[in-house]
């Protein structure tokens, strides 16, 4: 089993930066993939990247560009760097792990994003 969990947001003025951490423990061997999600107010949860176990990344349309995934593997820890933050950026932001395949069916806290305008 993997307990994942999510700090570094905040709130941040429209064209700022923040970086978001995932922090793994338990059965981190047997992640093949993190990714990042976020889900703002009155709207569905999405995929915004994710980082495998090679050097592959996906990233949402919305954020290319301006979010960068990264991983420690010595740290066990994913990183999110958002930058050119805009006002539609604001969302709670939760981390996931894909096993065998299969993501995670239970969510953290997650870390709320506010960028204002």
């Amino acid at each position: 089993q993997v307990q994942l969990v999510e700090s570094g947001g905040g709130l941040v003025q429209s064209g700022g930066s923040l970086i978001l951490s995932c922090a793994a423990s338990g059965s981190t061997s047997s992640i093949n993939a993190i990714g990042w999600y976020r889900q703002a107010p009155g709207k569905q949860r999405e995929l915004v990247a994710t980082i495998n176990s090679g050097t592959g990344a996906f990233y949402l349309d919305s954020v290319k560009g301006r979010f960068t995934i990264s991983r420690d593997n010595a740290k066990n820890t994913v990183y999110l760097q958002m930058n050119s933050l805009k006002p539609e950026d604001t969302a709670v932001y939760y981390c996931n792990a894909r096993i065998g395949g299969v993501w995670q069916s239970s969510w953290g806290q997650g870390t709320q994003v506010t960028v204002s305008s």
